[in-house]
């Protein structure tokens, strides 16, 4: 059996018996207990009523974040021509064709978000297998296949979070730092919450969201009261 440190353990007494708390309190909680030298990512999971398996029942999204995600988001684009020059001008890190087409296919993926043309999707479509269980692969639901590449790498950059159900049900992605200000981080989760309450399916049938919890990178999780995490 794993031996517990002494901060990890301190961290679940700390979170022993708390339940469904407000998004302040649990925000404050999860502040409270971080340890890690590092700025820890504030997470947030949502456990959906959904099987998207179904294609009717995918709950998939993007949301900008009032107030950024606190990470450096490398930016890929694939595009020609003048395209490519606005890519660059706007901040992507790597711009290319067949050769990011090359770049990837040997496993290299130096990026977390990827934008294309349209008329780079046949190229692109190529590296579905690669890109797609990464939650990488270009899509237009999403702001990602565009003429206006300025604007996707700037949204990219500027706190733009996608999010896609996993197999499970579940939705995830990071909300903030917890070095962000508490009530600036509670203004990140109830953003998030309330884009993937208006990603809801048509096939969803029954409770939508069944559970909300929070936790840094390194510590417990605590879950929401579903009423505090959808009122704005």
């Amino acid at each position: 059996m794993a031996k517990i440190s002494k901060n990890q353990a301190a961290a679940r007494a700390a979170f022993d018996g708390k339940a469904n708390l407000s998004v302040e309190d649990a925000v404050a909680l999860v502040k409270g207990n971080v340890k890690a030298k590092f700025d820890e990512t504030v997470e947030i999971a949502m456990n959906l009523g959904v099987d998207p398996r179904h294609a009717d029942q995918m709950v998939r999204g993007v949301v900008t974040l009032p107030n950024g995600t606190g990470k450096h988001v490398r930016v890929a684009v694939f595009a020609r021509g003048p395209k490519a020059d606005e890519a660059k001008a706007a901040g992507a890190e790597i711009v290319g064709a067949e050769d990011l087409l090359e770049t990837i296919q040997s496993g290299k993926i130096e990026f977390d978000r990827c934008i294309a043309t349209p008329d780079m999707m046949p190229l692109v479509g190529r590296l579905g297998k690669i890109l797609g269980p990464r939650n990488l692969m270009p899509n237009p639901k999403v702001g990602t296949v565009t003429m206006d590449v300025k604007s996707a790498v700037e949204a990219a950059k500027g706190g733009e979070v996608q999010f896609k159900a996993e197999k499970a049900g579940v939705v995830h992605a990071g909300v903030g730092k917890a070095s962000f200000d508490a009530a600036k981080l509670a203004e990140n989760i109830r953003a998030f919450v309330d884009a993937v309450n208006r990603a809801k399916p048509s096939g969803a049938k029954g409770t939508y969201v069944k559970k909300v919890s929070i936790s840094s990178t390194m510590g417990p999780g605590v879950s929401l009261d579903l009423a505090s995490a959808t009122a704005q």
